[in-house]
């Protein structure tokens, strides 16, 4: 049984990087999709110290050690990746064990401006090193003007469509 999970970098009800890896998970075809809850408290170590890991987080950090596989799309967010994203990754790294160690990663990205999160792309590869995922390097998945790219079902045009299926094989072969 293959479980796929998603992490959006946005909380937002709308959000295209929800949709995206809401499109990748139909392409991908796990018999299980789980998308993560970032809605998380800000990282505080006085917190962590005095009432340990909040339960959301441990969620969160199962929820990549059990899965196969990992897509994270994300916006940008003054050059970077967005706060609830980094206060996720931040709280994850707390927790025992290294789920992120060795698992399979692809990174999506869904931006209002023109080239699509590139940035954003870059600054979550580096966040990412510490915890020695497989991350694969392409097909670069990069939604410019993302709040016009779905259409009223979810749908990406067809040049969208085609990188986001050979990212979802890439990672399939990876797994």
């Amino acid at each position: 049984m293959s479980t796929l999970l998603g992490i959006s970098g946005s909380l937002r009800k709308a959000s295209t990087n929800t949709k995206l890896i809401r499109a990748a998970a139909e392409i991908y075809g796990a018999e299980t999709f789980v998308e993560g809850n970032l809605n998380l408290p800000l990282y505080n170590g006085d917190v962590e110290e005095s009432e340990g890991i909040p339960p959301g987080v441990m969620a969160l950090a199962k929820q990549i050690d059990v899965a196969d596989a990992v897509i994270i799309s994300t916006p940008e967010y003054n050059k970077s990746i967005s706060g609830v994203l980094k206060n996720a990754l931040d709280w994850v790294s707390r927790t025992d064990g290294s789920p992120w160690n060795n698992k399979p990663v692809a990174i999506m990205s869904a931006a209002a401006g023109r080239a699509g999160g590139e940035r954003t792309q870059f600054a979550l590869r580096l966040c990412m090193v510490p915890f020695r995922p497989r991350i694969l390097q392409g097909p670069e998945v990069l939604v410019a003007s993302s709040q016009s790219a779905f259409d009223e079902n979810g749908r990406l045009p067809e040049n969208y469509e085609k990188l986001l299926r050979e990212l979802m094989d890439a990672l399939k072969a990876m797994t």
